[in-house]
């Protein structure tokens, strides 16, 4: 039989795949079609939780008798870490076999604490020594850059996240080896640390398709799909002139360019599992070399008329100060956020049940 579409990108040995939720069976399979990460958050516990329920309604009242004073809260977060360290377990033999560059578990770091950056980096490198392939999800806003400097230089592997744009991008790179710097001035090897940048490619096309349509802008909708691509693309141009040690990663898929026009660079793509199984079903092959072909010039001067993109696009088209208020990050920090709210309500209906 030959190699699946997914297989054959992953044998290539430059692009890789990681699996972006922690079920265990969808990870089993994505390690099957050569996947050598993962990643967990909020909502992705939730799903996990709510697709497995009579295994974690059990689970979830053991932890209430093994800790009689924990809230709703701190119940549920240690449920978190259960669905993160197994898989963590399930992707060790990778992390060896990789020397920690990938066979990682990304854990969310609370978003309920993206205001204070001592408490993100505090929970960070507690999060850092629940296994020694966990690597930390921190957002991109101007808190988080300052927590992910500090947790870097506390020896945690960093998984970038609510993250859409170049300049967001290259300042968390830049935190990174600010972190990697003062460790390594330290004395500590930092050889075996697997630090990545997200850009939720599908999350930025969201936003500047609610903002065509809000500002009643004359713009090809189709133009609108490659927006995430474009700034992805742009984004790897600047970390490879600067060195950044860092790996992009390629998340919050919407569509398959998503995928294909990425392919070939030494990345890392993490789609949902929903999208690894359309892309095996449908036997798409992409272009080995996709990464390095350009985005077509009419489709990027479509994209550079809309100002938003402009911001989004070019390394220096944001501070840090804007990284808090743009739409993409709001929306996404409240998503997570609700998230966490959905979590203590399902921890709440099974030791309180309603009457």
């Amino acid at each position: 039989m030959s190699p699946s579409p997914l297989e054959r990108m992953t044998n290539a040995g430059v692009s890789a795949l990681w699996n972006d939720s922690a079920d265990p069976k969808e990870l089993a399979q994505s390690i099957a079609w050569g996947g050598v990460g993962a990643t967990c958050n909020p909502v992705i516990a939730v799903t996990c939780i709510k697709n497995d329920l009579p295994r974690w309604q059990g689970r979830i009242r053991e932890l209430a008798d093994e800790l009689p004073t924990a809230g709703e809260s701190e119940i549920g977060w240690k449920v978190v870490e259960e669905i993160s360290l197994e898989a963590a377990d399930l992707l060790h033999p990778t992390f060896e076999a990789h020397k920690g560059r990938n066979g990682r578990l990304s854990m969310q770091t609370d978003p309920r604490l993206h205001r204070d950056a001592k408490a993100l980096a505090d929970q960070a490198e507690y999060f850092s020594g629940l296994a020694d392939n966990i690597i930390v999800k921190i957002p991109a806003t101007k808190t988080g850059i300052q927590a992910i400097e500090d947790a870097v230089s506390r020896g945690v592997s960093i998984n970038v996240t609510v993250s859409f744009t170049v300049p967001q991008a290259v300042a968390a790179a830049e935190a990174i080896e600010r972190g990697m710097r003062t460790r390594e001035a330290a004395g500590h090897d930092v050889s075996r640390m697997g630090n990545v940048v997200t850009i939720m490619v599908g999350r930025l096309d969201d936003w500047l398709k609610e903002v065509v349509a809000r500002d009643g802008l004359e713009v090809d909708p189709a133009a609108l799909e490659w927006a995430g691509v474009a700034a992805f693309k742009r984004a790897y141009a600047v970390f490879g002139e600067r060195r950044f040690r860092s790996r992009l990663l390629s998340a919050a898929f919407r569509n398959t360019l998503q995928w294909s026009e990425l392919v070939g660079g030494d990345i890392v793509i993490s789609p949902p599992f929903a999208w690894q199984q359309k892309i095996q079903d449908a036997g798409s092959v992409a272009d080995a070399d996709a990464m390095s072909r350009p985005v077509d010039p009419a489709i990027l001067d479509v994209l550079l008329s809309i100002p938003e993109f402009r911001r989004a696009y070019e390394p220096d088209g944001m501070t840090p100060e804007d990284f808090d208020t743009f739409g993409a990050t709001r929306k996404t920090l409240r998503q997570f956020l609700g998230a966490d709210e959905e979590l203590d309500q399902i921890v709440r209906d099974i030791l309180i049940p309603a009457p």
